[in-house]
């Protein structure tokens, strides 16, 4: 039997779009004499559609699709994921399943069995569990046909007391086919295929893995869809980060005609996370996610150019340097905004940058609008101390000199607040926390310098004097940001270890950090939950990204 997997990127209730993606690669499937193609989970309406799911019309139109969809998969099978309506009177009002499209009919559909509710996942918010299962026969082989977290990531959560593919191997198929939409994470990589490995080896049949790619506004869905025979050696491994066709060839005997990928290293069956520290990334695939990101979040809001202020810091200049790779250097406008209290070497630095990148930017000083605010404010603010509220003025300022350009020109703003800074509260609502999208705000301090080092690593893009220079927010005379913050070193240490890892002050305090110090920096990032709660959607490289995938009360007390 010849299988086509195609990897495809989709946009969230574009169904034109997607319809048209899909039709095409069944054409170019069917001119290759194949017998079957494979799509992944809710590629009609694209993953996650959310509350889209909520509406009539959203449904009726996966379902037009599918009809459209149909009348192409006449020679040659087609599995496609769409939301299906729960016909029973109890339960939820639908299922998320999979579709098996033949000779211009529905031959089988398959329903989600594991709902995944966790992180950014909600899906027991809409859908029913399945309740039956059965293999689809064709073309003389039975498929035994799962959706995404039905066949991994089980464990002995008692939610899952049932696991499909054991009541389908009741059925003695000869195939796993899993379509899936598993999102990318800088852990997940080599997790996601230990498990599917896992899986192989334990019912000892081939399984095709078709996991979607592209971003839906803050999660990046990687691609790297899987092949493995039932001796369980990796055939195919597709690539990272794009779209991608592949046509592999199963024989009867359970074996493909293509030569098996030779693994680096043994894949353990879980991988472990280490526990003092924050983990070794692939730096390459963090950089091609959010490049990914960037341009999806473009592209489908139907944007072209972007906005950001060039401070001469690290987190501005790697949020330029990826703008620029995403976007195009002549999409990207960099805007000098320097106070009484900015460097001239920061200055300096931010200009040699865009002259090396080639990206437009301006410079707008802003002491005179800064100077307005505060002799407007003088017979309130009644010669009190300068404080925290001189410095988030200028931080305003900038904002509302960004986002006016913004709107003139119909720039989106991207914000280049880091995750360390956004933990703790060292931001300023309205001021550096605006923009559109966050490129690095799930890349803690210490991960934007090794994102500095890769953007160098063919040739000096970012300045070195950048990622030498002492962080400042340049916010007042001599400012460093050791003066409010502890060493980044041990500060993304702790923080890790309290959001990713979800380790409670005691749990911390028992590695040997110093127990003040872990009060202090954990009271100071749940005290600030009120202003990540206004933040805009951040990109997603982590496992436990601040927005939809971290969930905490504003005026909770835990810590306080």
């Amino acid at each position: 039997m010849k299988i086509v997997l195609a990897q495809q990127n989709y946009h969230i209730g574009n169904f034109s779009k997607n319809t048209t993606k899909i039709i095409e690669a069944i054409k170019k499937a069917k001119s290759n004499h194949a017998d079957l193609i494979v799509f992944s989970e809710m590629s009609i309406c694209g993953y996650p559609a959310r509350d889209f799911l909520d509406f009539k019309d959203f449904i009726d139109k996966c379902y037009a699709s599918i009809e459209t969809i149909k009348e192409h998969a006449d020679t040659i099978g087609v599995i496609v994921g769409a939301p299906d309506r729960n016909l029973r009177p109890e339960g939820k009002d639908l299922f998320n399943a999979a579709f098996f499209l033949y000779e211009k009919k529905v031959i089988g559909v398959a329903h989600k069995t594991c709902l995944p509710t966790y992180d950014i996942f909600d899906e027991y918010r809409y859908f029913e569990p399945a309740f039956n299962w059965k293999i689809i026969s064709f073309k003389g082989k039975k498929i035994a046909l799962t959706i995404c977290e039905d066949i991994w990531n089980l464990g002995d959560n008692p939610l899952y007391r049932i696991c499909p593919m054991d009541e389908l191997m009741k059925q003695s198929p000869d195939l796993m086919i899993n379509i899936s939409a598993s999102p990318f994470d800088y852990t997940h990589d080599e997790d996601r295929k230990a498990t599917v490995k896992t899986n192989v080896l334990k019912y000892k049949l081939p399984l095709i893995y078709c996991n979607s790619v592209g971003s839906q506004t803050e999660i990046i869905f990687d691609g790297a869809s899987l092949v493995f025979d039932k001796e369980s050696n990796l055939i195919c491994q597709m690539p990272q980060f794009q779209e991608a066709m592949e046509t592999l060839l199963l024989n009867a005997d359970g074996t493909f005609d293509a030569p098996v990928i030779e693994l680096a290293n043994a894949l353990p069956a879980k991988l472990s996370t280490p526990e003092n520290f924050i983990p070794e990334l692939n730096i390459s695939q963090v950089y091609e996610a959010i490049i990914l990101g960037i341009k999806d979040y473009f592209q489908k809001m139907g944007f072209s150019k972007a906005i950001l202020g060039s401070s001469g810091g690290i987190d501005s200049a790697v949020s330029i340097a990826l703008a620029c790779e995403a976007l195009g250097k002549e999409n990207v406008f960099a805007v000098l905004m320097p106070s009484a209290f900015s460097s001239g070497h920061s200055v300096l630095d931010a200009e040699q940058l865009s002259k090396t990148l080639g990206n437009s930017y301006h410079k707008i000083p802003i002491h005179d609008i800064y100077q307005s605010f505060l002799s407007s404010l003088k017979p309130l603010f009644n010669e009190l101390p300068f404080n925290v509220a001189e410095e988030n003025l200028q931080a305003r300022t900038r904002g509302a000199l960004l986002m006016g350009i913004a709107n003139k020109f119909g720039y989106i703003l991207l914000n280049t607040s880091n995750k360390s800074e956004l933990a703790v509260g060292y931001g300023t609502l309205y001021g550096d926390m605006a923009g559109g999208l966050s490129l690095l705000g799930d890349c803690y301090k210490l991960q934007v310098y090794e994102l500095a080092k890769f953007i160098n690593c063919k040739r000096e893009i970012i300045p070195k004097s950048i990622i030498n220079k002492a962080p400042s927010a340049e916010l007042s005379p001599g400012q460093k940001d050791s003066d409010s913050l502890p060493p980044y070193p041990t500060l993304d240490q702790i923080l890790y270890q309290y959001i990713e890892r979800v380790q409670g002050p005691s749990e911390i305090k028992a590695k040997g950090y110093d127990s003040d110090l872990v009060d202090r920096i954990l009271k100071m990032v749940n005290k600030n939950e009120y202003k990540r709660n206004q933040f805009c959607p951040i990109i997603r490289v982590s496992p436990k990204a601040f927005g939809v995938g971290r969930r905490l009360p504003i005026v909770g007390s835990y810590l306080s």
